[in-house]
């Protein structure tokens, strides 16, 4: 399975680790920046590059890091079909992709230490996402297609 990832220079040290991990498990990476923590660049545009990796099936998941994950969550979730959620811990990264069907993960590098955020990614990673929650997901997708058509 590939993995997208991307970081803006506040998550870039998060992102490091993480890549370290999926690489370790054996995912093949799709790194998509940034590759410094002192240059600085704009989180929407790491966000969406990692958005854009998983919509177009050049990853079938993805990982956005930034200083909080909530910017770089908002970028990835313009991209219609992405449904990127923001993580703090095991639990929140498990019913991310069990019950949203999260496709892309989202962590903050100043708010998540780095065996809390590496064992969040194992727990997302082997959640199965569950069908009953299909119904939910389709509104979802319903949502993107109703606005992408506006835009």
């Amino acid at each position: 399975m590939r993995i997208a990832l991307g970081s803006d220079h506040a998550g870039y040290d998060l992102k490091t680790l993480l890549k370290g991990s999926l690489m370790a498990w054996g995912y093949d990476v799709l790194d998509l920046g940034t590759e410094s923590a002192t240059v600085p660049v704009d989180y929407p545009d790491y966000g969406a590059a990692v958005g854009r990796a998983v919509v177009a099936g050049d990853a079938e998941l993805g990982v956005a890091c930034c200083g909080s994950g909530i910017g770089i969550a908002m970028a990835a979730n313009k991209v219609p079909g992405v449904r990127a959620a923001v993580v703090h811990d095991v639990t929140s990264g498990h019913l991310a992709r069990e019950h949203n069907h999260a496709n892309v993960l989202c962590m903050g590098g100043r708010l998540t230490g780095s065996t809390v955020a590496v064992e969040t990614l194992k727990a997302w990673l082997d959640a199965i996402p569950e069908p009953r929650h299909e119904p939910r997901i389709e509104k979802l997708a319903s949502l993107d297609a109703q606005y992408a058509e506006k835009r």
